[in-house]
Parts: structure tokens; sequence; C-alpha cells
């Protein structure tokens, strides 16, 4: 990918996602998306009032499921056809905006109703050039059906520790049920939350700034689980991520805790049919800061080519601003982040939803800051949880798979 963009930043002439053609004298422009089937349908219906509020333009959705969108993307903005809108995470932000693929959004989106902390996460070397769709937290998400099933209770989130972690797991796994009491999730965000309980930070300008020792605990939490039969072994676990969520352990009612982003719990609680419920994540012992964290579930961005950026810039403040497209979308894309458009839709919100925001509302003031992570963190899931397997699989030790993550990962960064 990283080619794909350099490649773009030094191509000649000057592309366009979008055309004067369309009908008439529309203006059309195009959007770019993942997601699902359910996020297809939703994405269509607010794109569709948009174009009835703005009936000069034409919108073109762009559409890719997760696994391909990054590749698809690359290859359009190297081809100077990037769309007009593209909808990145933050581990991309830094990525493009330093390659010159983004227009610098300040003053072209109103954003004054828009949580500032969260909006400042858009900023790379003070421009604003993405803006948040909504935000979401990482979270353990518990079964309390399957623990109550287990003659076990919800824990105290406020107090529980990973060593009550390890051990709630074990007791709902050695319960006779056949269930496990926890599943793995390779997110960096829980090493990311997990460190900051430790004093570290994930990274620490162009660098990563998590020690050994703490990749090395890290990694025992896990082989702790996996050794006790609290958590599935390396290899289920490997079949269970490719699966997706619908199909892990928490979704179909055969575990009782899992790692997730808070705007997952609507999909996971469809899919195990019972209501999940959001927790903390639990702390080191000693820990003064919980390491957990408020993100925006993605940004919208604009092409830095795009031939028609008024018209880029009015469709994002449509989707971030514009009531009716949050009565469409909801938390879809995270829980708006626009105070009086989450005021205008909340009553709509599905109960779950508000579970998910008065659960985000109790923590807020618990959850540190987050700023766009430098250019490489779009690789750092993969090498993270390759050299995690490497670990967790008896392939090397915990000290050469740390030093060998350290390495892959520090060079990620550099380029």
């Amino acid at each position: 990918m990283t080619a794909a963009v350099m490649t773009a930043a030094s191509a000649c002439g000057g592309g366009s996602g979008g055309d004067s053609g369309g009908s008439g004298d529309k203006t059309k422009i195009v959007f770019s998306y993942w997601g699902s089937d359910a996020r297809q349908k939703l994405t269509e219906q607010a794109l569709k009032k948009f174009e009835e509020k703005n009936p000069t333009i034409d919108v073109e959705g762009d559409f890719s499921n997760w696994d391909s969108y990054y590749e698809k993307l690359a290859t359009k903005v190297a081809a100077n056809d990037a769309p007009d809108v593209m909808s990145i995470e933050i581990r991309g932000l830094s990525e493009y905006a330093g390659r010159g693929a983004l227009a610098d959004l300040a003053g072209k989106v109103p954003s004054a109703d828009l949580d500032q902390q969260v909006l400042s996460s858009g900023q790379v070397d003070g421009k604003q050039y993405a803006i948040p769709t909504g935000v979401n937290a990482f979270s353990m998400l518990a079964n309390p059906s399957v623990l109550e099933k287990a003659k076990q209770k919800l824990p105290d989130d406020k107090s529980w520790t990973w060593d009550d972690w390890i051990n709630l797991a074990k007791q709902v796994s050695g319960s006779g049920g056949n269930v496990m009491g926890a599943e793995y999730n390779p997110n960096p965000a829980w090493l990311q939350i997990f460190a900051a309980q430790r004093g570290e930070k994930f990274y620490d300008g162009n660098k990563i700034g998590v020690s050994v020792d703490t990749i090395k605990a890290w990694w025992n939490i896990s082989q702790q689980l996996i050794q006790a039969k609290a958590a599935p072994e390396p290899a289920k676990s490997a079949e269970l991520l490719t699966a997706g969520p619908e199909q892990s352990l928490l979704a179909t009612n055969t575990g009782a805790m899992g790692m997730w982003w808070s705007n997952q719990l609507n999909a996971l609680s469809k899919a195990s049919g019972q209501e999940l419920s959001l927790l903390r994540m639990p702390k080191e012992k000693g820990a003064t800061s919980a390491g957990m964290f408020l993100q925006p579930a993605m940004y919208y961005t604009g092409s830095a080519k795009s031939e028609h950026p008024a018209e880029a810039a009015k469709l994002i403040d449509f989707l971030v601003n514009d009531p009716d497209a949050a009565s469409i979308l909801l938390s879809d894309r995270g829980l708006p982040t626009n105070a009086k458009v989450l005021a205008a839709v909340k009553d709509k919100l599905p109960p779950v939803d508000q579970r998910t925001l008065a659960f985000i509302d109790e923590i807020k003031g618990e959850l540190s800051p987050i700023s766009a992570p430098p250019k490489g963190a779009l690789q750092m899931e993969d090498i993270l949880k390759r050299n995690t397997d490497e670990v967790l699989f008896g392939k090397t030790t915990p000290d050469a798979g740390a030093q060998k993550f350290l390495s892959e990962a520090n060079a990620a960064i550099a380029g």
C-alpha cells in the first residue's frame, strides 16, 4: 500500500473521482467505504437522502469489503483516480496524509458542534485532514447468560484485574458446560491499553514505545488462558478470527467474554440473541490509568485531487452534521460526535445502542486522548498477529518474539 501511495504522490497529471457528467448539469462525486451488506444498505439510503437535499449532486457509492478496501483504494490513489470522499481509519490517516493524497478540510466542513478532542485526532501536522464519523471504545464484552449457567457473576469492572479475568475465565471453562471463559483478539488496541496501564505508549513519536517486558507480560495472559483451557487453542482462535464477529464464541453463546469495539455490541447481540454487557477492560495491579481511549470508528476524508472539493465537503458535512443522515446511519459508524445530532437521534437509537451510549458516557472521564499514529500503522495488526502466533504456537520464545515484533514494527514506521 505504501508503494502505491508513494506512486500517487509522484504521478503526473490531475485525477478526480468525480465528473460533471451524469444527468443534465449534475455534478458526480464518488464516495468510497467498506463494511457489511447491512452497512451498504444504510449508506445507500443516506446517499439517496443527500441527493434529495442536493439535487445538483449525484453520489456514486464505491463499496468494498474490509479485506480488499485498502488495496483497492491505494490502487485508485496511485492512478490519480481517487474517490472524492474516502473512508479511512485512524491507522491509515498519517499514511495517506503524508503522501499528499488528502485535502485539508479546515474551514470547509463545519465542525463547531463536534467533540473537539475527537476532532483533533483527525489532524496530522496541524492540518485537519479527516472528520470523525463517530466514536467507540475497545472494551470487554460479557455474556451474562453464559456466566450464569457456569454459576458465575458479572465482575466489578471498576476494580477487576487481569488476574481476575483469567481466574473468572478458568471458572467458566471448568464448569462443565462446554463453553470457554475467554477468546483471543489480536487487535493492537488491547496491547495499547495494557501498555498504558504500565505507563508506556504504544507509539512514542515515530517509534514503538512498548517495552519487551510489557509485550512478554501481555503474551503471558494469553498463554495462561490457553494452558488452563480457559481460551481456545491458537489454531481454533485463528479459525474464529477468520470467520468474523458473528461466528465468535461470544456471538454463538459458547464463550463468556471477549474484547471488541463498543459499536460491535449491536451485531454481536443480534447474533447471540442475548443481552450482552459492556465492561471496562481489566487493569494491571496498581495501575493509575485505565488505558482505555475513545477512538473514531473511522473518518471521512477528501481527495486532494478532487475536481469537486466543494461538493465533497458538502457530503461530509451532511454525513456528520445532518440529523437526517444520523437517523439513517444511527451508530453504524460509531455514536455521532456532533452533540446536537446525537440529541436529535438519541430516542431513535435501539436499546442496545442506548446501552452503548450510557457506557461511553459513564467511562468518558477515564478515557485517554487519542491521536493519529505514524505512517506504517496500517501494517501493525498483521505484524503483531504474526509474531503473537509464532509465540503462542511455540515456534519462538517470548523474548525473541518481542524483539522481532519491535524490529518489524519500527521498520514499518520508518518506511
